[in-house]
This record gives structure tokens, sequence and C-alpha cells, in this order.
């Protein structure tokens, strides 16, 4: 009973021992992987892209989930480094032994026939302890190349992590600029309906007057009503984006405070209506672009699958080292009763149906099939940036006729005015170039931030964004 009660306590205390070691390991991990401080959105009076694109890199989860797939690939490296070093484990056991009435009357009568004194428990303890260790002394070079495989894995992770990064910051971008297009198109609308509510209030004096008629204050009527209808609409649509660039941004509750504002669109300079040449943009996209830098680590993946796969044709050494103790009754083990063993471990596989042979075929066929995706990937990207490049020359030339016409469409619509304050110039003539202008602003301001967004998905498809945004620290 003693004995018993020794191996609760000694249960107990590993028991213990091993939940306030868990428990520490818990707290300490928790401690050192707390998300980094969000940005504080409400500082914020207005609202620009890089500031947009700082939040982002600081708050969106996607990213963040990606920076904790780093930290699994540095594990795993740590994993495969660990079995460079010898392995020691302990265990410990107590147990009781209960012999059936045959055998032990049969056993006590034996023991008895050479010692008439001798008596035996039944049931009986037995208490053992053993300390077990090993250390693999060679495998084939697999622990070689796993580790290389696993340090692999890091700059796996690091490359997907910036692709992840540079889809953000496009996401981002597009999402920005459609915010600001949305915004521009309501304050046109808002100018429309502001026009056509002056020209209704000239109406209805001119009618008062006597040299005005009720059909032109109801045509301004029902233009002003439009007006407004398309004004609820557009601000609508430019609150729907604010929610979307919010959640890109990854604030809480996808939700901007109300008296943050967005930048209006700047207007463009001479270097943004400069078209840049295609050669120099597709060869630094074949070096820089995370897809490509992807197709390349994996394709040395590969190579090292194939290595891994080529260490089963090698015998492996292991050293093995032991001590053992057993002690029946009492568990006060005594150095008598631990022997020791030492030995070395040679093992060869000679016949397993082929399946080293299998392993290192399929591991050949994934290095030609990296191979392949890696030249596809290639032609992919250089039709990315030709194809982001003839959107940003074809965007320029719309920006340049835009913003002629403009001028042409604004000074016709003045002119226009002018002849139907005057009395010279028709109702529906002044309703045309009012719409014309209407359209044309709306036009304008897409094609200023085509502009815009197509330089920055020139940027994002060559990878160049990575450079001009780099990780926050």
């Amino acid at each position: 009973m003693q004995s018993l009660r020794l191996v609760i306590r000694m249960l107990f205390v590993c028991f213990f021992s091993f939940t306030v070691l868990s428990t520490y390991t818990e707290v300490t991990w928790a401690d050192s992987h707390q998300p980094a401080e969000t940005f504080d959105i409400n500082t914020i009076e207005l609202l620009d892209l890089d500031t947009a694109i700082t939040i982002a890199l600081t708050g969106n989860p996607t990213l963040a989930a990606a920076e904790d797939r780093v930290r699994q690939a540095k594990a795993r490296l740590d994993q495969a480094r660990s079995t460079y070093w010898p392995r020691l484990d302990a265990t410990v056991s107590g147990s009781r032994l209960s012999l059936s009435d045959r055998i032990f009357d049969e056993q006590i009568t034996q023991a008895r026939f050479f010692d008439p004194t001798i008596d035996i428990e039944n049931p009986e303890d037995y208490y053992r302890a053993r300390l077990f260790a090993t250390w693999v002394l060679f495998d084939g070079f697999e622990r070689k190349f796993r580790n290389a495989s696993a340090r692999m894995g890091i700059d796996q992770s690091k490359t997907a992590q910036r692709e992840i990064r540079r889809i953000i910051l496009s996401s981002v971008a597009k999402t920005y600029y459609a915010a600001q297009l949305a915004f521009e198109n309501w304050t046109i609308a808002r100018a429309d309906a502001e026009f056509n509510q002056r020209q209704l209030a000239e109406a209805e004096a001119r009618r008062r007057s006597g040299t005005g008629s009720l059909s032109d204050e109801l045509n301004f009527q029902v233009r002003v009503n439009a007006a407004r209808a398309e004004e609820i609409r557009m601000k609508q649509i430019y609150e729907s984006t604010r929610y979307a660039l919010a959640a890109i941004l990854g604030i809480p509750r996808a939700h901007f405070p109300s008296h943050l504002k967005l930048a209006r669109l700047t207007e463009e300079t001479g270097q943004d209506m400069q078209p840049p040449d295609a050669k120099p943009l597709v060869d630094y996209a074949l070096e820089n672009r995370p897809e490509i830098q992807q197709g390349e680590l994996n394709l040395i993946q590969a190579d090292l699958t194939v290595n891994i796969a080529r260490s089963d044709y090698y015998p492996a050494i292991n050293f093995l080292a032991s001590v053992d103790g057993e002690r029946p009754g009492d568990v006060g083990l005594e150095t008598d009763d631990f022997g020791n063993a030492l030995g070395v471990e040679l093992s060869y596989n000679l016949f397993a149906g082929g399946l080293t042979r299998a392993s290192v075929d399929e591991a050949k066929a994934r290095v030609a099939e990296n191979t392949k995706l890696l030249v596809d990937a290639r032609i992919q990207v250089s039709s990315q940036v030709r194809a982001s490049l003839t959107n940003l020359i074809a965007a320029q030339r719309q920006l340049s006729l835009q913003r002629d016409n403009y001028r042409l469409v604004a000074q016709q619509r003045d002119l226009v005015e002018k002849e139907y304050q005057a009395g010279q110039g028709s109702l529906v003539r002044l309703n045309e170039a009012q719409r014309d202008l209407t359209t044309t602003q709306g036009r304008l301001a897409l094609a200023l931030a085509s502009v815009h967004n197509a330089w920055f998905d020139l940027k994002t498809e060559t990878g160049k964004i990575l450079k001009d945004y780099p990780p926050l620290e």
C-alpha cells in the first residue's frame, strides 16, 4: 500500500509539472505572438492612397495570416534540425502481477523444492525505470536534404507572403480609385442638380414677371429631380466603395469614421502621360515577380525531394544506449537493480516491392511538372505586363481626348446658357448642352482615375510595387 501511494505521488508530480510547463509555454507563445497594434483610423482626417496602403499592411488579416505561415515554416526547419541531435527518452512504470491459482501453486512448489522457507507473494508489484538514447549516425543524407527542404520552405513562405502583399496592394489601389471616382461622380451629379436648381429659380422669376413660360419651369423641375436621383445613386455607390475599402484595410466592422474624407483625384502630370518601354518592364517582372520566384523555389524543392527519395537506397546506422532497472515489491530502485546496454545498429532494406524506385520516379515527375509550370508562369507574367502596358497607353490617350473635349463642351455650355438667358437660344439646346457637360465630366473623371489605376496596375504586374511599398517593421 505504501508503494502504491508512492507511485500515485510520482504520477501526480509528473502531471503537475507537465501542466505548469504547458501553461507556461502557451502563455509565452501568446505573449510573443500578439498582433501588431493596428492603425488608429480615428486620428486621420484625409485618407490618401499611401496612408491607405500603410493601414492595409498593418491591419489586413490575410497578410497577417501569411506572416503566421512564415513562422510555421521556421518551426518546421527547427523540427528538421532536431534530427541531428540524439534522442533521449525516459520511462517509469509500475505494475501489479496477479497469477492464476494453478500457476502460482506450481511456482511455489518448484521454489520450495530448492528452498523450503521461500515465500512468493501473489499478487506482486513490479517497478521499472528506463533511460534510452538513440542517435542517427547515417541515414543516406536524408537529414541533409530534409533540412535544405525546410530552409527552402521558409523562402517559399516568404515569397508567398510577398505575392499576397502584391495582391493586397493592387486591391487597395483599385478600391481606392473606385471610391475616388464614385466621389467625383457624386460631385458631378450634385453640381448638375445645383445648375438646374438655379435655372428653375430664374424660370420661376421670369414666369412671375410675365416673360417666361410654365413649360420652362416644369422642364427645369424635372431635370432637378433627375439630377437629385442621380446624386443619391452616386452617393450610395460612394458609400459602398468606402465599406469595401475599409474591409480591405482591415478596419473593424468595415466602417470608416464619419469625419474621414478621401483625397480627391489629382491632375495628371507630364510624366503620367509618358508611356514606358515594354522590354525593361518585362525583364524586371521575370526577375522580381513573386510567382516566378515561387516557381524557381518549387523546382529546387522538387530536386530536393528526389534526393530525399534516393536516401532509401543507402543503409541507416544508429547508435543505441539504454539503462534499465527493475525491482519487485519496492519502488526504491538501487544501483544493483540497473543494467545497461550499448550498441550500433545497421539496417538496410533489401526489398520493398519497388517502393523506393517508385518514390524516386514520382519525385522526378514532380521536377518535370514544376519545370513546365515555371515556363508557363514566365509566359503568363510577360503577357500580363504587356496587357497592362497596353491598358495604360489607351488610358493616356483617352484622358488626353477627354481633357480637350471637356474644355470644348464647357465653353459650349456657357455660350448656350448665355444665349438662353438672352432669349436667343432654345430650351432644348440648353438641356442638351448641360447633359453633354455632365456626361463629359464623368468621362473625364473616369479617364483620370483610369490613368492613375493603370500606372499602379503596371507597377503591380512588374512587381515594382513591392519595392515602392516595402514591408513595415
